[in-house]
């Protein structure tokens, strides 16, 4: 049995911006995982999961590829991933087989309630890694995340890849993205290894670790409220106007300055720039008409702003999660029960720990 972790995801600040290819972003590895394991299959291969129910998705090979057994099943990441690394393998030679996959999430609640922290990514990076050990194909870390990406595009076209940034590589990074749209016309025309090999594909992409901030602590509250931020983003792109610019240049400027702050230990730089960064998301709310901030947000930051700390919705907004930053010797229990008191959950997650390098 083969099994590959990987874990969930918070945005810190640049939502929204990373969707344009080169703006940066920052964002934050949990300690709360998927993990997939892989065994030998026998005549089909299978993906088990309590996102399909008692029954696992089945699947075949053909003359075009894999067959899907899509009568109760929609194709999604995982099928999208299993399909590229198929032909990555076929690609470099390796002879087929059959297998089993099993998927266990720790990113939803005991009811089966998203919490809003990527499980999409980080079933998609679990799925990678474990085939790229199933298979021995020996990607880097590097190249696990672009394949990742690549399977990820195939779905959603738009989606940044912050967050399997941050599944595949650990702790806090600040991440900007390739132009996704081109990696999907390419992915119709050329190998998967022509693209994980052409440099010029994947301008605009970068990862680098940035030091987890001194002096000030993390807390995570969750709204109970679902989020879509596949229609958020799409509301946003079709309202941008004349200030879409100027919004991207300053997500720019307010995630410089936390880059900066983390990386000099400045605690009041950290939390003025986690403060312009709410703002930027409530003003790009109002400008295109779209909750990002709803009240309930609203009032999980306030109550830290209260305390002296700086929170933000992470993410798309429009429900899921907070996140906050406050200095060492705030009253947390305190924050705690306020949430409480306004139906918000507070989540008991750290920030996971690097893993290898981004270089």
């Amino acid at each position: 049995m083969i099994e590959f972790r990987a874990h969930g995801k918070l945005f810190v600040a640049g939502e929204y911006a990373v969707v344009e290819p080169g703006q940066p972003s920052v964002l934050i590895a949990l300690d709360r995982a998927i993990t997939a394991r892989v065994a030998e299959g026998h005549g089909a291969g299978s993906v088990h999961s309590e996102e399909y129910g008692h029954l696992p998705l089945t699947w075949t090979r053909d003359e075009d590829g894999l067959a899907l057994d899509r009568e109760h099943h929609p194709y999604d990441y995982v099928m999208a991933t299993i399909d590229l690394v198929e032909k990555l393998r076929a690609e470099r030679g390796i002879a087929p087989r059959f297998h089993d996959l099993r998927i266990e999430s720790q990113l939803d609640d005991a009811s089966g309630r998203k919490f809003g922290l990527g499980s999409s990514a980080a079933v998609t990076v679990a799925t990678v890694g474990a085939l790229d050990r199933f298979y021995g194909i020996g990607l880097s870390q590097r190249d696990r995340f672009r394949v990742a990406l690549l399977a990820t595009v195939r779905v959603n076209p738009r989606a940044s890849g912050g967050d399997l940034a941050a599944s595949t590589f650990g702790g806090w990074l600040r991440y900007s993205a390739p132009d996704r749209e081109r990696l999907v016309g390419m992915l119709d025309a050329r190998s998967v290894t022509a693209i994980l090999d052409d440099v010029d594909a994947w301008a605009g992409f970068d990862v680098q670790r940035l030091p987890a901030p001194t002096d000030l602590e993390l807390l995570v509250g969750w709204t109970g409220s679902p989020a879509s931020t596949t229609k958020l983003v799409s509301v946003v792109r079709k309202h941008r106007n004349g200030g879409y610019q100027a919004f991207l240049d300053d997500s720019r400027a307010c995630v410089d300055d936390l880059t900066t702050g983390l990386q000099t230990g400045d605690a009041s730089m950290t939390l003025d720039a986690l403060r312009r960064a709410r703002t930027l998301l409530q003003r790009l709310g109002a400008s295109v008409g779209s909750k990002i901030e709803t009240e309930r947000l609203a009032t999980l930051c306030d109550v830290v702003e209260a305390a002296g700390g700086a929170a933000k919705p992470s993410g798309a907004g429009g429900g899921d999660c907070g996140i906050a930053l406050v200095p060492a010797d705030t009253d947390l229990a305190g924050i705690h029960r306020a949430w409480e008191a306004h139906d918000i959950r507070h989540l008991s997650v750290a920030v996971q720990a690097p893993e290898g390098s981004v270089e």
